[in-house]
């Protein structure tokens, strides 16, 4: 009996290789003003300050499923 070789058997097991690095995310404010999310223009849990994209929890919790690997 041979062995067979896959070139998926020197592929690291723990780190899938279809999860995108996380982007980096402000602080939550603990006083408004507030961000508005930029969905659904809720209020976020992060400063009007906050650089870049910034989404309320919902819309943050959908878009993870939305981009996860569907395996």
């Amino acid at each position: 009996m041979t062995e067979s070789t896959s070139a998926h058997a020197s592929a690291p097991v723990s780190a899938p290789y279809c999860a995108p690095e996380p982007a980096p995310r402000p602080e939550p404010a603990t006083e408004g003003p507030f961000a508005a999310c930029v969905l659904c223009q809720e209020p976020t849990e992060y400063p009007e300050s906050a650089k870049g994209i910034t989404l309320c929890p919902v819309c943050e919790w959908q878009e993870a499923q939305r981009t996860a690997c569907s395996g």
